[in-house]
This record gives structure tokens, sequence and C-alpha cells, in this order.
């Protein structure tokens, strides 16, 4: 069985047992998480969508919470000796999906 979640702004396809890297949730390592917002779920050539979803949610564990890689951000202003380096790290957390509820 197959998911299609939102979670941060993105979307995921995720299978029971996937591993994926999402936007920082509350929450420590170890603990389960329950997503409730389902696009889709199925099984093979089966689909349900819309409001045939309602109920549905995907169950995950909290494998890391961390950061992403660094991101250089470089302004320049030629000939107007102008120059700014800054970087960021986006903080992530690492889920396993436990179980996918298909609702009624």
């Amino acid at each position: 069985m197959f998911a299609v979640i939102r979670t941060g702004g993105k979307q995921y396809r995720v299978t029971k047992d996937d591993v994926i890297t999402v936007e920082k949730l509350d929450g420590d390592v170890g603990a389960s998480v329950k997503l409730g917002e389902v696009l889709l779920a199925g099984e093979g050539g089966d689909a349900k969508l819309g409001s045939a979803l309602k109920g549905a949610s995907v169950t995950a564990e909290i494998v890391e919470q961390g950061l992403g890689d660094k991101v250089i951000i470089f302004k320049k202003r030629r000939r107007h000796n102008y120059r700014r380096k800054r970087g960021h790290r986006q903080p992530q957390t690492v889920l396993r999906v436990t179980d996918i509820s298909a609702g009624s």
C-alpha cells in the first residue's frame, strides 16, 4: 500500500518502512507522529483520493532530528566593492513510516 502525504509544503510518496527526510516536526527521537494530510492512497492499480480518504492517516516514527546541508547565499555588486556571504542550514526531521491507514 502507498500514500501521498503533504507536510512542510511538500508532497511525498511513501510506503510502509520508507525512510524520508521532511521539514522539522516537533517531537523527540523515537516518538510517533501522525501525518493526517493524505492526498492519495492506494494499492496496486486501485487508488482513492478526495472525499474517499476521510479519516486516512500515516503514522511514522522520528528517527533523527538534525540540520540539512549548508546553503551559501552570496551577493555581489560589481565595481562597488560590495560582497556579502551568509550561510544557512535548514532544520530537518528523518521519519520511518510505520503504518498507512486508508480510512473509510
